[in-house]
């Protein structure tokens, strides 16, 4: 007996995440009522993922609902967000009661490890997509930006770069060992999204993004939005040894422009980098700087032999082929 719509929201969203005193009423009817803290922001971001575009046919569905919900927490950690509800649009092919179990389990335990409540959505039957609204509170002289930047910041980046593009190459041209290979599947299966670096960096970082589409196409955002240039030392990225090794090789492309890191790229003023540093040390939150934001537009990238150029891999474009 297949189930109906109103079937799986009972079954498998209606008590996915834990209840929040700040919903007044969630899933079951037209519309949830949600009650905002006086005196902030709310902060909302929204992310498609679409089957055969940003995630293969046949991905672990315990992954891909971590991952769907990591992308879009992502977004409010470069704000420097606390997340609160979110919504979920799903469409599916047919009802897959299996494929739905696994959705839930993957997407549950992240919203629990960040106290975030399911208040809504949509089910409906089509090629398989999942469409997440996140909605978080953050005060509005807090709240980090792209355009914070300011000449002379210094440039750092969260974690490491470059596996989750590394790993969908070797996947689909070159084999890595089982070891390797599980360990960058990891980094693009199931990214963490840093909300608590996010909100260390609150009047403290000048500009700030998640690292989705390529460090490069990343960072020219923000310099596009502060109206600066950058200066970024190759040799310092934060990489694994698998990236650092395709870096030795001449292919600089997962560190620079594969996208799917969701990591932090922030900058930092001079008087302020001791205090940030001596903060992320002690949060266990690793960082690493990587260059500066410069008056003169463009990005220089600097070698490790030290010679300096303004060509610039191409980031992810969902509107490229």
């Amino acid at each position: 007996m297949s189930l109906s719509e109103f079937d799986l929201i009972r079954q498998y969203f209606s008590a996915a995440t834990a209840a929040r005193d700040d919903v007044i009423l969630g899933i079951g009817d037209d519309c949830a009522l949600l009650q905002p803290p006086g005196g902030v922001c709310l902060a909302v971001s929204m992310d498609t993922l679409v089957e055969g575009r940003h995630f293969r046919p046949g991905a672990d569905p315990v992954a891909l609902g971590h991952k769907a919900l990591a992308v879009n927490l992502s977004d409010l950690a470069a704000m420097g967000a606390e997340p609160a509800w979110v919504t979920l649009a799903l469409t599916m092919p047919t009802a897959d009661t299996d494929w739905l179990r696994g959705f839930v389990e993957g997407f549950s335990a992240l919203a629990a490890q960040h106290g975030v409540q399911l208040v809504g959505g949509d089910t409906t039957r089509g090629p398989l997509s999942i469409t997440i609204q996140v909605q978080g509170f953050v005060e509005e002289d807090s709240a980090l930006t792209r355009s914070g930047g300011r000449p002379g910041d210094r440039l750092f980046v969260s974690g490491q770069i470059g596996d989750a593009a590394l790993a969908l190459a070797r996947a689909t041209n070159s084999p890595s060992s089982a070891e390797e290979a599980g360990y960058l599947q990891q980094h693009l299966d199931r990214p963490m999204p840093r909300l608590a670096l996010g909100r260390l960096l609150r009047r403290r970082a000048g500009a700030a993004i998640d690292l989705s589409d390529g460090l490069l196409a990343d960072l020219g955002h923000v310099c596009s939005a502060s109206g600066l240039g950058a200066r970024v030392e190759l040799g310092r990225l934060p990489v694994s040894q698998a990236v650092a090794a395709e870096c030795a090789a001449g292919r600089w492309q997962y560190a620079l422009a594969g996208g799917d890191d969701y990591e932090l790229l922030f900058s930092v003023p001079e008087a302020k980098v001791a205090d940030v540093l001596r903060l992320c040390s002690g949060a266990d939150q690793p960082v690493q700087e990587i260059g500066c934001l410069v008056d003169e537009p463009g990005i220089v990238l600097v070698y490790p032999d030290g010679h300096a150029s303004k060509e610039i891999p191409l980031g992810f474009d969902h509107f490229r082929d």
